[in-house]
């Protein structure tokens, strides 16, 4: 009668991680081993193969896109462990789909490490390319600019054949460069939202990032940092949520669960600026039934700084555990984001300011009076003067400067 052992059984026997255990199962090289449920039952007297597989072997990524997780291939909430089964035997789409979705859940170390296999192996343009974005992603938490340099070279540095694929590069590092909000080298084409030079499957991420560019450019308009003709104040502002729920409604037609989530927190974060408060927590509400069911507590983290609160109460509302959870993934992105995006944007950037004293320097700096910020806030204008001068002096700047370290 055969014996069967499990992965983790004979990973230690092999002396080999049980990752490389499960993908070689995958691709049929361990004689006798199959699937059992969700296992791997492998005949106690296997042996661990030698012959690595071919070039010609290898699949393909099942999308053309570096951001599998932004595609339609995880188009449900819940459905990470399907999408994953599905790519079980594509072992480098499923290796790239699981560390990213490590970094959705905020599970950095995990993302390091896939990040530097990827980009040791230099296998495919779409790995390595992954490989580089997962690195610049970890450089954020961490607030490392070293890392965040070396990630842009190994993009930069992907090995491109076709130009679509070298306007792919172009959109990865425009996408990272907004994530600590620098517009500086955005291509011409990203900035007026005209994704035809890229293939149907990189729209998805495109167009959360371009998004995310649309915001920089009204808060810059709201806090006279940039001025556009006959625009000025919250108008900008005010205007974007009609773009993004558009954006979010073809999300939900395409499927694109994590596109969805961060769509709605954008818009979530125009409508709370611009005093729309009820409509912001329906978006925040939808974004959290979104990412609950699969642990992607690190997106939601990435948005409380935005919130003056907000979405920590409707956090501690929906499930009080999964809340201090994301509240704690919080504490690290914020330092680690403050820092890099400092150093990239040549500011000093406060983290030292409670939420309220952020939301009064916000609304500061989009140039409302002490007594208009107490309206909104509830407070007394006294006090809203008396926090202006305390986040001054917190962070050694003058009330002119408050957009600069935000």
């Amino acid at each position: 009668m055969n014996q069967f052992i499990t992965v983790k059984e004979a990973a230690e026997k092999w002396g080999v991680s049980p990752r490389r255990v499960q993908i070689l199962c995958s691709q049929d090289r361990v004689k006798g081993a199959y699937r059992f449920g969700k296992s791997w039952m492998i005949p106690e007297r296997a042996i661990l193969p030698n012959a690595r597989r071919t070039e010609e072997e290898k699949l393909p990524m099942p999308r053309r896109s570096p951001f599998l997780d932004m595609t339609n291939l995880y188009n449900e909430a819940g459905g990470a462990a399907a999408c994953a089964d599905m790519l079980i035997n594509r072992p480098e789409a499923y290796a790239l789909f699981e560390a990213q979705l490590a970094y959705r859940r905020g599970e950095i170390n995990k993302v390091y490490e896939k990040a530097r296999f990827f980009l040791a192996s230099r296998s495919g343009f779409y790995a390595i390319l992954g490989g580089g974005m997962l690195l610049a992603q970890c450089a954020i938490w961490l607030g490392d600019m070293e890392l965040w340099s070396e990630a842009k070279k190994h993009i930069f540095e992907a090995p491109w054949k076709t130009k679509e694929e070298r306007e792919i590069i172009s959109l990865s590092l425009a996408i990272i460069d907004s994530s600590v909000y620098d517009n500086k080298d955005y291509p011409e084409w990203f900035t007026v939202g005209n994704f035809e030079v890229l293939p149907a499957d990189a729209h998805p991420a495109a167009k959360v990032f371009y998004v995310k560019y649309l915001y920089m450019q009204a808060f810059a308009v709201a806090s006279k940092q940039l001025q556009f003709e006959g625009v000025q104040g919250l108008a900008l502002m005010r205007m974007l949520p009609n773009t993004i729920e558009l954006l979010i409604t073809q999300a939900v037609v395409d499927g694109t669960v994590i596109p969805e989530i961060f769509l709605r927190m954008s818009c979530a974060v125009a409508y709370h600026n611009s005093g729309q408060r009820e409509r912001a927590i329906a978006h925040i509400d939808k974004a959290i039934a979104l990412a609950f069911p699969d642990r992607l507590y690190g997106i939601l983290a990435e948005y409380i700084r935005h919130f003056n609160g907000l979405l920590e109460e409707r956090l501690f509302l929906a499930d009080e555990q999964a809340a201090n959870a994301i509240i704690s993934l919080y504490e690290t992105y914020r330092i680690g984001w403050a820092r890099l995006s400092g150093q990239v944007r040549n500011r000093q950037i406060a983290t030292n300011l409670t939420p309220r004293e952020h939301e009064v320097a916000k609304l500061k700096a989009f140039g409302f009076r002490p007594k208009q910020i107490g309206e909104m806030l509830y407070l007394s204008e006294s006090m809203v003067r008396f926090l202006i001068t305390q986040i001054a002096n917190k962070a050694n700047c003058s009330e002119d400067e408050f957009a600069q370290i935000l």
